[in-house]
């Protein structure tokens, strides 16, 4: 599922879930509530593209990645994973469940 919320006054964020409510995906905050729904819209095409995840280890060691659009900017970020196998079953999940909601209908 992908859910759009307005967070107070400050901007718009998108989030994904799997089937099961687990959060795969936390949009950056965007201003605009148009700009968020694009964003979300052109998922499809982001992850389908190559050098678009970004792996990553934060300083207590647990693994993330974040999700850059084609033109490198980010879009969003994981949730921590406790170890590199579970981040890469996170990245493929993320593009599993993308190919299986309508955003144009779920936002």
């Amino acid at each position: 599922m992908i859910e759009l919320t307005k967070e107070n006054n400050s901007g718009y964020r998108f989030r994904i879930t799997s089937e099961s409510g687990h959060v795969l995906l936390n949009s950056i905050l965007f201003i605009d509530e148009n700009k968020a729904k694009n964003s979300a819209r052109e998922l499809p095409k982001i992850t389908s593209a190559q050098n678009v995840f970004e792996r990553k280890t934060n300083h207590e060691g647990k693994f993330l990645f974040n999700l850059k659009n084609t033109k490198g900017e980010l879009i969003g970020q994981s949730q921590l994973y406790s170890s590199e196998a579970g981040m890469e079953n996170g990245i493929k999940n993320l593009k599993n469940r993308i190919a299986t909601i309508d955003t144009l209908k779920e936002l």
